[in-house]
């Protein structure tokens, strides 16, 4: 239902439809003056003002001809009577035409109503009857009916805020509001109608809106509480965030998530539920103090890796001042040197800020690159001179080769010392040839060399005479065997046989092999 509806704008029931199809004719000429001496609507004290004949801009004014009754439904309406429902012929009003009387009230307010003999008009209540004032200049059925229409508009009023609290989303605070008027309205209405059934509807709307009020008092505790829930993960992060070890703070995230969970802060201030004073001002202030603690370390942090930054900015220069004397040097190898000193010493530097530290490696690396372009120009010119001793030493190389395997020791001998001697008059040969050569070279001394050592240690008498003692040791030893062998066959000990077998056997494999080793020895 729309909360803007009123009782004019309510359906209209078969009374308004009647007076649709035959319309009461309103007499046009300016309502007539009341005598001082009317009738008042209580009979012992005075009146009040909107039930006393007043000037016809008052509602309540005494007329010949009360207005007309609104198209509005009256609060649990009776069915019409059939004379009421039988169709009226069409008139035409006019401002010539007498007056008629009002259409029948479609209601039944009417009838808890009577009018006395002196035009006085009382409603009944289950507490008896009361007064209710007068309509001067009416017929007892018009006065009637005029208290009884002013009901019905009370009634539709109810009905309607009725709906409006229990159908709609009306607020508790309005409605209570409504109620409130709606309460003053009835306490001071003068009216016909039923009006035990009227304080019952003004019941039912109070009972309504405490209903509504709890319904909206827990969804309003519910809201809070995820209200506070929500600000607590926001305080949680906040303080896992500010709790971070500092070596470990990923600086640029964590700020821009402070920022962001700030925002969320606000924007939950803004548009979700309010929360009661203390949990908010508590958890306000965890969430202040993380933000804050976090800001100090930030701030502390930033500080201290500025001046770091600025004792490696001087050290580093210092490396660039001593690369730049350096940058001129022809003392290749003395300064090669220097400079992979100086890179060591850059690596252990550690670093600057972004913007500094790159334009200290330019300079760096400028002077590093000047030396070894020069030193490089000079290599060039010397590997051309070096290509000739290269072709060189590849003859003697092959040449040496030549001499593996080795047969005759001593020739091998004389001929190495030989090429070794032509090999060192060569001179040097391009750098990137001389691991190469050089190892190739290396191989064949070797060679030569084992050869030599081989056949030193197969005349050695020292080892012969060991050769030899161990050849008598296990031949004494298989002899021993061979006997026990013996005893124990004659003795039926299988289990005894059979370990003198086994220990036989491998005394005389190790005698093959000492017997061997000896023979070698004596060549």
């Amino acid at each position: 239902m729309n909360d803007n509806m009123s009782p004019e704008n309510a359906e209209p029931t078969t009374e308004s439809t009647e007076s649709v199809t035959t319309p009461p004719v309103e007499p046009t000429p300016a309502a007539p003056v009341v005598p001082e001496d009317a009738p008042t609507q209580e009979a012992v004290a005075p009146a009040p003002a909107e039930d006393t004949p007043a000037p016809a801009t008052a509602e309540d004014t005494a007329v010949a001809h009360p207005p007309a009754a609104p198209a509005t439904p009256a609060p649990r309406p009776t069915p019409p009577s059939p004379a009421a429902m039988k169709p009226h012929p069409p008139t035409t009003a006019s401002a010539t035409q007498a007056p008629v009387p009002a259409p029948a009230v479609a209601s039944n307010s009417a009838t808890f109503g009577r009018v006395a003999e002196d035009g006085t008009v009382f409603v009944r209540t289950p507490d008896g009857e009361r007064e209710v004032g007068s309509y001067p200049d009416a017929s007892h059925d018009e006065a009637l009916a005029y208290f009884a229409r002013k009901y019905d508009e009370i009634a539709a009023a109810a009905n309607l805020l009725l709906q409006r609290v229990v159908q709609t989303d009306l607020p508790v605070h309005d409605g209570q509001e409504a109620l409130r008027a709606l309460r003053e309205q009835v306490g001071s209405a003068h009216v016909v109608g039923d009006l035990a059934n009227l304080d019952s509807t003004v019941e039912q709307i109070a009972t309504a809106l405490k209903a509504k009020a709890q319904v909206e008092g827990e969804a309003r505790a519910a809201a809070r509480a995820e209200a506070s829930s929500q600000r607590e993960k926001i305080v949680a992060e906040a303080e896992q965030i500010a709790a971070q070890p500092t070596d470990k703070i990923q600086w640029k995230s964590s700020t821009a998530r402070m920022r962001e969970l700030l925002d969320e802060w606000k924007n939950l201030q803004r548009a979700g539920a309010k929360l009661d004073k203390p949990t908010e001002n508590a958890l306000w202030q965890r969430f202040s103090h993380a933000r804050n603690g976090f800001d100090k370390t930030r701030r502390s942090h930033f500080a201290r890796l500025d001046e770091e930054h600025g004792e490696v900015k001087a050290r580093k220069e210092r490396l660039i001042a001593e690369a730049e004397q350096l940058a001129t040097s022809k003392d290749w190898g003395q300064t090669a040197s220097a400079f992979k000193r100086l890179m060591g010493e850059w690596r252990q530097a550690g670093r600057a800020s972004r913007h500094d530290d790159d334009k200290l490696w330019a300079r760096f690396k400028k002077a590093q690159d000047s030396f070894f372009a020069a030193k490089d120009e000079v290599v060039a010119e010397e590997n051309q001179e070096f290509e000739a001793n290269l072709e060189v030493k590849e003859s003697l190389l092959k040449e040496a080769q030549a001499l593996l395997p080795v047969k005759n020791l001593a020739a091998a001998k004389s001929a190495l010392h030989s090429i070794q001697d032509r090999w060192d008059a060569a001179g040097k040969v391009p750098r990137k040839d001389i691991n190469r050569i050089e190892q190739a070279m290396r191989k064949v001394e070797t060679a030569i060399r084992d050869a030599e050592d081989s056949k030193w240690q197969k005349t050695d008498p020292e080892l012969a005479a060991r050769a030899q003692s161990m050849v008598n040791q296990l031949e004494s030893a298989v002899a021993d065997l061979e006997l026990d062998l013996a005893m124990a066959r004659e003795k039926g000990n299988e289990k005894k046989v059979k370990e003198l077998e086994d220990s036989l056997k491998a005394r005389q494999a190790w005698l093959e092999q000492a017997r061997g080793g000896l023979q070698d020895s004596s060549r």
